[in-house]
C-alpha cells in the first residue's frame, strides 16, 4: 500500500467496487504481466480490502466501518438497520452519504436519496448479494454471449443458490408464492431461490462476497497490481482522442500526480461516472443520459401457524430463517420480486401474541423503468462538489407507463402478501426514488456510435480509444434485478477485449 505512484503503468483502473475488481481478476489471469494500478477515493474498512462489511463480527468496528465509507455524510443520520427511508425523509443507509444537492429539479421526481459509498470495495461492500440473471427485455440482444459471461460473473463473485438451505421457513414461503405466481410462468421465471453471492465456511458461518472474493488470490498475489485507497482521479488523460492515463490526487497530502497508461477502465457509478468523464472533457451526446432508477415496493406479511425452527446465526436484514426467495422479472409483469425474513419491518407491526423468529417477511418489489432521453445527470463547470469535481444536477421523472407499471406492482406485492401469510399494515409503501442503489445506463453501451450511446458492446467510449467504463452505468436496458451480476458479467467482456489489446 505505498503512496508512491507510479509513472507509468499497462492499464489504470478507477473505482474499487466489484466490476473494477472483475477487470483487475480478468487481467490477473490471463495477462499476468501487464502492470495495473488501482485508485480509489475512498479508504480501506475492512480486512482483505474490499471485503464486505457484514462478515466483521464486532458490531462497533462494522459501525466504523460504515462510517469510514460515508465520506462527506460521516457523522451525518443514517437509517436504523434493517430500516426503509420514509416519505418526505433524507436519510442514506449506513455505510452511504447522500448527493447534497441537485437531487432534484422542480416539477421533475429527481432522486431525493441518491446516494454513494467512498470505500474500497465500493457499494460491493454494502450490498445484499442478490445475483439474479436478467430476463427477457433486460436483456441487451446485441451481447450475444450474455449467458457464458453471466457465468463467468457467478464464478467472480461466487455466487449460489445454497447459502440458507436447511434453514427455516424458506421452502415455505417459496411454496405458498409459488402457488399464487406460477402459473403461465416459464420455468426460468418461477418462483425460486435467489441467487446470492455468499458461502458457507466449514464452521456453518456465511461469508458474504465483496470486491474481495471478485479480486481472489490471483489479483492479490500479482505483483504487475497495485491498489491506491484514498486516491482521488481527478481527470481521465486523453490525447489525440486517445486515453493516455489520469491525474490524480493523493488525499492525505493533496499532491495530484500524473500516471500515464496504455488503457484507462473508469469504473466507478452510474453518476460519478459521468461526472469523470465529463471533467475531462470527454462529453458525448448521451454522456449522462437515459439515467434508469428502479423505484422499489415495499411490504410486509406475517406466516401463518409457524412454531419457532432451528434459525442459526443472524446477520443484519437478512437471516437464516428464511434466506432470499425471488419472483423473476417477466416481459409481461415488468417488475422484480424479493422476499427475505424482516423481524424489524419498516412497515408498523402491530401484533398481540410473541412473534415467532422468522415469521415476518419483508417483501420488495423493483420496477422496470421507462427509459426517457431526458432523464439524465448533468454537469455544472462553475460549481464545485465535495471532491473538487463539477457538480450534478439530476433530471428524472416517472412517466406515465411507469405509474402504471407501480399500480400494477402495488397489485402484484398485495397478492404476494396475501400469499404468504397475513398482510401487516393497510398498503404497500413506496420507497422515495433513489432508494434503490440500482442507478444504471448514464454511460450506456450500444452497438454504434449514433449519438444514443457512449460506448461499445466492449464498453471501449466510441469517441475515446483506450478509455473502457464499467459498472451499472453501461447496462442499456431498462432493468428492475439486481444489476450487479449483469455489471459484473459485461466488465467481464471489457477486460477480455482489453486483455487482448495489451497482448497484440
Amino acid at each position: 500500500m505505498s503512496r508512491d505512484y507510479p509513472s507509468q503503468v499497462d492499464v489504470v483502473i478507477v473505482g474499487s467496487g466489484p466490476t473494477g475488481a472483475a477487470y483487475a481478476r480478468i487481467l490477473s489471469e490471463v495477462a499476468p504481466n501487464a502492470s495495473i494500478a488501482m485508485f480509489e477515493v475512498g479508504p480501506i474498512v475492512s480486512d482483505p480490502p474490499g471485503s464486505h462489511i457484514k462478515n466483521i463480527a464486532d458490531p462497533a468496528e462494522r459501525a466504523l466501518a460504515q462510517s469510514r465509507s460515508e465520506g462527506p455524510g460521516a457523522g451525518s443520520a443514517t437509517l436504523s438497520n434493517p430500516g426503509a427511508v420514509k416519505a418526505g425523509e433524507r436519510k442514506g443507509r449506513a455505510g452511504t452519504f447522500l448527493l447534497e444537492s441537485g437531487y432534484q429539479v422542480e416539477g421533475e421526481d429527481g432522486l431525493p436519496v441518491a446516494a454513494f459509498s467512498s470505500n474500497v470495495g465500493g457499494m460491493g461492500a454494502h450490498w445484499t448479494a442478490a445475483c439474479p440473471r436478467p430476463g427477457g427485455g433486460e436483456r441487451p440482444e446485441f451481447v450475444d454471449d450474455l449467458d457464458e459471461l453471466l457465468s463467468e460473473g457467478e464464478r467472480l463473485l461466487g455466487v449460489t443458490t445454497h447459502g440458507f438451505d436447511g434453514f427455516g421457513f424458506g421452502d415455505l414461503v417459496r411454496e405458498h408464492l409459488a402457488a399464487a405466481l406460477d402459473d403461465g410462468r416459464t420455468p426460468a421465471q418461477r418462483v425460486q431461490k435467489m441467487p446470492l453471492a455468499v458461502h458457507r465456511r466449514d464452521d456453518g458461518q456465511l461469508v458474504w462476497s465483496g470486491a474481495d472474493v471478485v479480486f481472489g488470490d490471483v489479483t492479490r498475489s500479482n505483483a504487475n497490481f497495485s491498489l491506491f485507497d484514498e486516491s482521488l482521479v481527478t481527470r481521465v488523460l486523453v490525447e489525440e482522442g486517445r486515453a493516455v492515463g489520469v491525474q490524480v490526487e493523493d488525499r492525505h497530502s493533496g499532491i495530484r500526480h500524473e500516471v500515464r497508461a496504455r488503457f484507462v477502465v473508469v469504473a466507478c457509478d452510474a453518476l460519478r461516472t459521468p461526472q469523470l468523464l465529463w471533467a475531462s472533457g470527454v462529453r458525448p451526446a448521451a454522456l449522462g443520459r437515459m439515467l434508469n432508477d428502479q423505484t422499489q415496493i415495499v411490504y410486509a406479511a406475517r406466516l401463518r401457524d409457524v412454531q419457532p425452527r432451528n434459525v442459526g446465526a443472524e446477520y443484519g436484514t437478512i437471516q437464516e430463517q428464511t434466506g432470499v426467495s425471488w419472483v423473476p422479472y417477466t416481459d409481461e409483469m415488468p417488475f422484480h420480486g424479493q422476499v427475505m425474513q424482516l423481524d424489524a419491518s419498516p412497515i408498523p407491526i402491530a401484533v398481540d401474541d410473541p412473534i415467532v423468529p422468522g415469521s415476518i417477511v419483508g417483501l420488495g418489489v423493483f420496477c422496470a423503468k421507462d427509459l426517457q432521453w431526458e432523464d439524465r445527470v448533468e454537469f455544472d463547470d462553475s460549481a464545485i462538489d465535495y471532491y473538487g469535481l463539477p457538480a450534478m444536477t439530476v433530471h428524472y421523472t416517472l412517466t406515465d407507463a411507469d405509474h402504471t407499471v407501480l399500480d400494477r406492482a402495488r397489485e402484484l406485492i398485495v397478492r404476494m402478501g396475501v400469499a404468504v401469510g397475513d398482510p401487516i399494515g393497510d398498503r404497500p409503501f413506496t420507497l422515495p426514488y433513489g432508494s434503490s442503489l440500482h442507478y444504471q445506463g448514464s454511460t450506456r453501451m450500444g452497438v454504434a456510435d449514433d449519438g444514443t450511446s457512449v460506448c461499445s458492446p466492449d464498453s471501449e467510449v466510441w469517441s475515446v480509444d483506450g478509455l473502457f467504463l464499467a459498472g451499472n452505468v453501461v447496462i442499456p436496458t431498462s432493468i428492475a434485478c439486481n444489476p450487479t451480476l449483469t455489471s459484473v458479467a459485461l466488465a467481464v467482456r471489457g477486460a477480455r477485449e482489453l486483455a487482448a489489446r495489451l497482448a497484440a
